[in-house]
């Protein structure tokens, strides 16, 4: 991979502007490797490069610009686009809000389907009748015909909205169960943290907050996950 295409992939993937010495850290490795001799040569080709990639960006085919902001670089929407991307932010679906209880319904069925309310039930240890209607309401889940067993339950599997908002091609690129488990606990921690963060700020200037979608009947779990497109979020108006 080219140096250009590296920079180009970081500053793309930062959320805050990134400074030069960060990004020096980041290749330096691979540049010593390609011929320079010490930090200093580095850090210079990497500035000749980044000049080269604000110049390539600042051309009137692009929509988009790289901005030294802060001290640091990052990708942002033109000025001239922002009626554009305004609009097509306006056009998008809001986030989905889901209760903790909802989204490990979600997650049963996503790695067990097509698999019955019952049976769910039994993995989660609580009834998840109310949990499905949820999901359904939300359209992450469908029906998928029925058990041929005694009572012939209905049979339950993901949605293509389901792929569309978590960015998956289909099922088979979800994370291990591992992987998953290590991400919900990431975001339960993140949603813990939020909310002492907001009853601890001060009251004259309370964050405004979106109305939640209350857990579940059988379940307290207060912890909330937020589910948005998987498009790219680099379209900031305000940016």
């Amino acid at each position: 991979m080219s140096l250009k295409a590296q920079l180009e992939a970081i500053i793309y993937a930062t959320e805050i502007p990134i400074t030069l010495d960060h990004i020096v850290q980041l290749v330096k490795s691979e540049v010593l490797a390609a011929g320079a001799a010490d930090e200093n040569e580095v850090k210079s080709r990497v500035r000749a490069t980044l000049e080269e990639l604000l110049a390539d960006y600042s051309g009137a085919d692009h929509g988009i610009e790289i901005r030294q902001l802060a001290g640091g670089y990052r990708m942002s929407t033109k000025p001239e686009q922002h009626d554009t991307v305004r609009a097509f932010a306006k056009s998008l679906k809001p986030p989905i809000r889901l209760s903790l209880p909802a989204l490990e319904t979600l997650a049963v069925i996503a790695y067990k389907q097509p698999v019955t309310v019952p049976e769910i039930s039994e993995i989660r240890g609580v009834d998840s009748s109310g949990v499905i209607a949820t999901l359904l309401d939300r359209k992450l889940i469908t029906t998928a015909g029925r058990k041929a067993v005694i009572g012939r339950p209905i049979l339950y599997k993901t949605s293509r909205e389901f792929l569309l908002r978590f960015g998956l091609k289909d099922v088979s690129e979800l994370p291990s169960m591992e992987e998953f488990e290590k991400l919900l606990a990431e975001s339960f921690q993140s949603d813990l943290l939020t909310e002492r963060s907001r009853q601890e700020a001060p009251e004259e200037s309370p964050a405004p907050l979106e109305a939640a979608e209350a857990p579940p009947a059988d379940d307290d779990t207060t912890a909330e996950i937020v589910l948005t497109d998987g498009a790219s979020e680099k379209t900031n108006p305000a940016a």
